[in-house]
């Protein structure tokens, strides 16, 4: 994952009023694994800037990746 990807979570957080499924974009890579994702509404207020580790996010692919051989 790298800055400006979308991302899904893949559990939820109650305690950061955050579900699983909840779609946000990286707008910071602190280590080759932690990030800052920013989940914004319809209306493109932000509603939540937080870090998170790789294993709690899924990348979000817009097209097929390439076969590996």
């Amino acid at each position: 994952m790298k800055l400006l990807d979308v991302v899904i979570l893949v559990k939820g957080l109650p305690d950061l009023n955050l579900c699983k499924g909840q779609v946000g974009t990286i707008v910071e890579v602190y280590e080759a694994d932690d990030f800052e994702v920013e989940f914004v509404d319809l209306q493109g207020k932000t509603y939540a800037l937080e870090t998170f580790n790789a294993s709690e996010l899924m990348q979000i692919h817009y097209s097929p990746l390439p076969q590996i051989a």
